[in-house]
């Protein structure tokens, strides 16, 4: 009885703390240095906050522009922050659904024919996306609304001689892309739709002079409807050792 005593107060002392926290904790709290600080808490966070000027600048230009870029490093949650907002329009009712775009371009591997059909196949390659879904919608939410076509996945192969309206399109790993494929997927932009674009240049899965990532940004950032938000190892949220191994790799 007196264990049961202790371990209903255990409950009851837990369950009254704070369980939701910054998604990156500020100064004081956990860093993979400082494991004695604030514990870092998994659950869902309603509102993101950037954690640089650049994200802030990328943030800010998805709600005021119909097309971004954003180009950077490996962690500086481009790929977060875009699923982030593209489920913020979808809550607010300014799109009516989600499209989500990404090469299915082996990272210097080849894995062979993947069984099931497209989605299935598709899964591997599609993995960041639905983990950043799950964590803004929950399993069951982000499965209803897949399978009620809310959010859909759309191989890029599969994307020429669509018009995109009324939705939020995020194509990821970008730099995977020839130019071609890229302009043909800018070009499939409608009405009342944004569409995102990340990839890192310096991390392309193409053969040298394929990727058409850095020449579209070259020659989009003069147009000022077309935002290039370009991010750096100052913006990294992951291990403080992935800044330091890309200033030297």
């Amino acid at each position: 009885m007196a264990k049961r005593s202790m371990r209903s107060k255990m409950r009851e002392s837990y369950s009254s703390q704070e369980n939701v926290h910054p998604l990156f904790p500020g100064k004081g709290g956990w860093t993979p240095h400082n494991p004695d600080g604030d514990y870092r808490d998994r659950k869902y966070v309603k509102n993101v906050k950037a954690q640089s000027d650049a994200q802030q600048k990328f943030m800010d230009a998805v709600d005021t522009h119909s097309v971004v870029l954003a180009l950077g490093p490996a962690g500086t949650g481009k790929t977060y922050l875009a699923i982030a907002k593209a489920v913020e329009a979808l809550e607010a009712g300014r799109v009516g659904r989600i499209v989500l775009s990404r090469p299915a371009v082996e990272a210097g591997e080849s894995l062979g024919f993947l069984p099931g059909d497209l989605n299935e196949k598709l899964a591997p390659y599609l993995r960041p996306l639905y983990d950043a879904l799950t964590e803004r919608l929950g399993v069951k939410r982000l499965k209803a609304c897949i399978a009620d076509g809310v959010i859909e996945i759309a191989p890029v192969a599969y994307m020429r001689g669509r018009t995109l309206s009324e939705c939020f399109v995020v194509i990821d790993e970008a730099q995977n892309c020839t130019y071609g494929q890229i302009k043909m997927l800018l070009t499939r932009l409608g009405w009342r739709s944004t569409m995102v674009l990340t990839g890192d240049p310096d991390q392309t899965d193409l053969l040298p002079g394929l990727s058409g990532l850095s020449e579209i940004a070259r020659r989009l950032e003069p147009i000022a409807e077309v935002p290039v938000v370009r991010l750096t190892e100052g913006d990294i949220v992951r291990h403080p050792l992935v800044a330091s191994m890309l200033t030297v790799l």
